[in-house]
């Protein structure tokens, strides 16, 4: 009866009615509970209905009655391996090759279960040992590529997908696979292909069109990108929207970015990825609470999330929290030592505290891991200058202008503009940077409109309304703009802590508006809404700026004034303030921007609160010589370089008992520039150092105790030149190719001493040299000066507040002619 009821039962399985065979089965283990072929057969079915649990339950029970029996413990083994039990899976299988030999079947199983295991050298072991035995195994070929991509043996990874597919040209997981591991290697196009080919043989394929729209993100092809993740939508949902948050953040299409974090989270609350997307939107935003928060979760899901803590650390550095950035980069340098970023941005951190030593340390491990990572190399050279490193100066100079030659985005503008290049260098660096960083607007915010003001509405952007070297020279002019004619509006970005300069340009101003926490998207909108005729940028690329506010085009007319010295490289920027000895017009060509020639010079001044302390300095309290000619440079330590050191020393050498007077205030760079002088052969007890003063006013009182400001090349003194002259002191200059080389030139001429401009080096030495040994000739130009301090224009805000005011109208009469921008000679 028995034997009857098994062999119906079976016929019932062979002929697909399982559940006439699972009730039969069922049946005699009512009455034989330890019946084997009524355990095992039952427990196929329902291994079959996705019952796992209970077909691994009657399995369990099958191996009491025949615990050898060979099939049953590889199909025990299978059912385990479903379960994610793959140690006891692989324990089975491992047990069938003692007693049986070497199976096929059971080594493939162990070989996948180690893979699951992250044992992926033992596993690769098996693969092979599993390929000697069946060499056409081409699931196995596959699964063992997975296995040499996990330990980082590429090559060999894609080998064994190559192999598998041409063993089984139409196995969809292979080109999967594929797909993934050239994605990872950065072949784009070659994932792309094998994602295509297994979608077409495979449509429903887990992870296939979900990989394809990462792909299709990576190479900015985002429209398909987003058609690709509305493909995976049914299939990896959360995973889907995702990718799609990850395109729209790209976009900066950040309310549709957060939204579509916001539904993958609502699908799965611990996907760590997505709140480390929903982190990267709020920071964007300036959400700054709200973004460490989102990273913070993404830790506590994802403690080793490399990106969570990248973000954390950027969130700290821009809350100025450095302490807690440096920790955040340095656990992300640990999870992943050879990531480029994270070394970039510990280096980043230091650089901004002015750490200079150790900043150069990160950037070298950066740059060891990826030397073409945008523009840590100017970072790195420009650090070192800060520390007057000289070693290797003159080949690191020549490789970064090399780079830039090369279209390679090896450095920022401002760090490129420090060291010897020609205009034409510098224009190309500042192209590279802002068409990788600030591309045009496809929608502009102004579309045309002429706006019809009682008054010219002139917006002055800047992150330095504050104690600054801009605010200070501006800060008159701002006071003495003519109210009839012209409106201005304070765009402030920057710290709003309470000082009298900030105090004092808030009464300057028609407006002063606050927008720090804004995105530039958002102040874009503000500043169209507003109406302005003019916005003057009056950052460039200098710390903090934020020209992307300027990509939007919220203006008709964009101006690049005062805090760059230089052009900006973009089209969305129409005009740059100048003058004719700064940008003489052979040199037009060389700047993006039409030039804007004011009469006299291009560097506003504060004639009537710019005020020098009535304190009398002696040499003793500075650490000066009491007798001895004073030769006084207080430009930044970055200016200073071996050439113009060298005729440093070489007029120390030439003036006896002459004393070199500097504001360098780091201890690196102090004791380098003493080794550097000691090994001109000048005795390095020459160079005198200035600590830094928290008074303006007593800060151009000191100067009094020089005699003569030596100016550096090729970036000159800009408003360390023009506080000299308001001093009385006089400056001596070389007049260089760019921008940045021909400002104090400009100042020099504006007050009438255009015989303090050189044009060579070795002018430049002869001159400072006759002017000491010449007594006579050196007086005449400091009563010169005297003179021509309160009767020049240089010094005349009044004068100068006009003639800016000129060119504003000049631009505005252009702009409401319907005519583009154009070069202007604002006339004296």
């Amino acid at each position: 009866m028995l034997k009857k009821k098994l062999e119906t039962a079976f016929n019932f399985y062979q002929a697909g009615d399982s559940s006439k065979a699972a009730d039969i089965y069922r049946q005699i283990l009512s009455k034989n509970p330890s019946n084997f072929n009524a355990l095992y057969y039952l427990a196929i079915i329902e291994a079959g209905r996705k019952n796992l649990d209970q077909a691994k339950s009657l399995m369990a029970r099958a191996l009491t009655v025949q615990p050898s029996n060979i099939q049953l413990l590889e199909n025990y083994a299978t059912i385990l391996f479903q379960t994610e039990e793959y140690d006891t899976a692989l324990k089975i299988c491992q047990k069938v090759v003692q007693l049986n030999g070497a199976s096929a079947y059971s080594i493939y199983i162990i070989a996948i279960s180690l893979s699951k295991l992250k044992r992926f050298q033992e596993s690769i072991i098996q693969f092979d040992d599993l390929l000697k035995l069946e060499p056409g195994h081409f699931i196995g070929i596959n699964e063992r590529g997975s296995a040499l991509a996990a330990v980082n043996q590429y090559d060999a990874a894609l080998a064994s997908y190559e192999k598998a597919i041409k063993l089984q040209p139409q196995f969809a997981e292979a080109y999967l696979n594929k797909g993934i591991l050239c994605g990872m290697l950065n072949q784009l196009d070659q994932s792309l292909a094998a994602y295509d080919k297994a979608l077409a043989l495979k449509p429903d394929l887990d992870h296939a069109s979900l990989g394809r729209g990462n792909v299709l993100r990576a190479l900015k092809r985002y429209d398909e990108a987003l058609a690709a993740y509305s493909d995976a939508l049914a299939i990896n949902p959360a995973e889907a929207w995702l990718g799609r948050g990850n395109v729209f953040f790209e976009l900066k299409r950040c309310d549709e970015a957060l939204a579509a974090f916001d539904e993958a989270i609502a699908l799965k609350p611990d996907l760590a990825s997505a709140w480390n997307g929903r982190g990267n939107v709020l920071y964007d935003l300036k959400r700054h609470q709200d973004a460490s928060l989102a990273y913070d979760r993404a830790i506590a899901l994802q403690p080793d999330l490399v990106e969570a803590w990248l973000g954390c650390g950027n969130v700290f550095i821009s809350t100025k929290r450095h302490h807690d950035a440096i920790t955040a980069y340095d656990r992300a340098i640990e999870l992943k030592p050879d990531l480029a970023e994270a070394w970039a941005s510990r280096g980043a951190v230091f650089y901004d505290l002015k750490c200079h030593d150790e900043a150069i340390v990160a950037f070298d491990k950066a740059l060891a891991l990826d030397p073409d990572f945008a523009a840590l190399e100017g970072l790195r050279l420009f650090s070192k200058m800060n520390l007057c490193d000289w070693k290797d100066f003159a080949a690191e100079c020549e490789h970064l202008v090399s780079s830039i030659e090369d279209g390679k985005q090896n450095t920022d503008p401002f760090s490129f503009g420090a060291i010897s290049s020609s205009p034409q260098d510098q224009l190309k660096c500042a192209q590279l940077w802002v068409a990788n960083k600030y591309s045009r607007s496809d929608k502009p915010l102004w579309q045309g409109e002429r706006y019809n003001h009682d008054r010219i509405r002139v917006a002055y952007l800047s992150a330095d309304f504050c104690e600054h070297p801009v605010s200070y020279l501006m800060a008159g002019v701002l006071e003495q703009h003519d109210r009839n004619r012209i409106e201005t509006i304070a765009i402030s970005f920057g710290p709003d802590t309470p000082n009298d300069m900030l105090t004092r340009l808030k009464g300057a101003f028609d407006r002063f508006i606050d927008v720090k926490t804004q995105t530039d998207a958002d102040i874009a909108k503000l500043l169209r809404d507003l109406e302005l005729d003019i916005a003057v940028d009056l950052m460039g690329y200098t710390a903090h700026s934020r020209t992307g506010i300027f990509a939007y085009r919220p203006a008709p007319i964009q101006v690049n004034y005062l805090g760059y010295p230089g052009t900006m490289g973009a089209n969305f920027i129409d005009y740059l303030i100048a003058d004719p000895i700064l940008i003489p017009e052979s040199r037009h060509k060389n700047y993006l921007e039409k030039i804007v020639h004011l009469p006299n010079s291009y560097m506003p001044n504060d004639d009537s609160k710019r005020v020098i302390a009535e304190k009398t300095f002696d040499r003793a309290e500075c650490g000066l010589p009491r007798t001895g000619f004073v030769f006084c440079c207080f430009n930044n330590a970055y200016k200073i370089n071996p050439d113009i050191f060298d005729s440093w020393a070489g007029i120390l050498k030439a003036v006896e008992g002459s004393v070199l007077w500097l504001s360098v205030s780091n201890e690196i760079a102090m004791a380098n520039l003493s080794n550097e002088m000691s090994a001109r052969g000048v005795n390095p007890e020459r160079i005198i150092f200035a600590p830094r003063l928290e008074s303006s006013a007593e800060h151009l009182a000191r100067h009094r105790l020089a005699d003569l400001f030596l100016d550096t090349s090729p970036y000159n003194a800009h408003t360390t030149a023009s506080d000299a002259l308001w001093a009385g002191l006089p400056v001596i200059t070389r007049i260089g190719e760019t921008f940045a080389g021909r400002v104090a030139a400009s100042l020099l001429t504006a007050i009438g001493l255009p015989e303090m401009v050189t044009q060579t080096q070795d002018e430049y030495e002869k001159l400072t040299i006759e002017l000491v040994k010449n007594p006579s000739k050196l007086a005449l130009v400091r009563n010169k000066l005297s003179k021509n301090r309160l009767s020049s224009p240089l010094f005349n805000t009044q004068v100068f507040t006009r003639h800016l005011e000129r060119a504003y109208e000049a631009m505005h009469q252009r702009q409401m002619s319907g005519l583009p921008p154009d070069h202007i000679q604002v006339p004296n």
